[in-house]
């Protein structure tokens, strides 16, 4: 489990594709204190394991599934990611909860730029608009933002000078494809209430039905 709260931002070393595992390399310093092989590490909003690590990279395998999924095939040498480590006990919860599994990747329709804020118009596909509100949370490329609008089938969120300067966010252009992670709670919530609306309400009517009053 993450927060969505970017801890460093890495460059890509090396990118191996491969038909079954793909290997990617990344330089980094900060996430690498007290991560040894098998940890999680977020990846541009990917949960990624560590098969690998030295002083100042790490590395991790990505399944064909994921690269189909995310816009992880479109990293490259020298390439910017954003960087957090798995949530512990002793963190602050300063983002929300982010799972690392993507549910899709959106597009980014506008990059409006206001003096030192930046708002960015994201298109996401039609089927996660649902999960998406105002005030709400989503995570992009890792990165936990607030929903500042919906409109139609788009979203904006604000991009503080703090987020800029410590994310690739500052980076991104309109087309860019971003990696989304709706609000966890918001699916469990959808699939509590459709679970519920769809039981048999037992009333009079349904006891007559059935033989057992008439």
């Amino acid at each position: 489990m993450f927060t969505g709260i970017v801890e460093e931002v890495g460059e890509v070393n090396e990118f191996k594709p491969s038909s079954l595992f793909s290997r990617l390399n990344i330089k980094a310093h900060k996430v690498l204190e007290g991560t040894k092989c098998s940890d999680s590490i977020l990846i541009n909003g990917v949960c990624l394991t560590v098969v690998g690590i030295k002083e100042s990279d790490f590395t991790v395998e990505v399944i064909s599934q994921t690269l189909n999924k995310t816009n992880l095939s479109k990293l490259r040498e020298r390439s910017k990611v954003n960087l957090e480590r798995a949530l512990s006990s002793f963190n602050r919860l300063g983002g929300h909860l982010v799972t690392g599994d993507i549910d899709g990747v959106a597009k980014i329709k506008d990059v409006d730029k206001r003096g030192k804020q930046v708002i960015i118009k994201i298109q996401p596909p039609s089927s996660l608009m649902r999960y998406i509100v105002n005030q709400g949370r989503v995570a992009l490329e890792g990165i936990s933002l607030t929903v500042a609008d919906v409109v139609g089938k788009d979203f904006t969120v604000c991009l503080i000078p703090f987020t800029l300067a410590n994310t690739t966010l500052s980076l991104k252009k309109k087309g860019d494809l971003l990696n989304l992670e709706v609000d966890i709670i918001s699916k469990y919530v959808e699939k509590i209430l459709g679970e519920r609306s769809s039981r048999q309400k037992i009333d009079r009517e349904f006891l007559k039905r059935n033989g057992y009053e008439t």
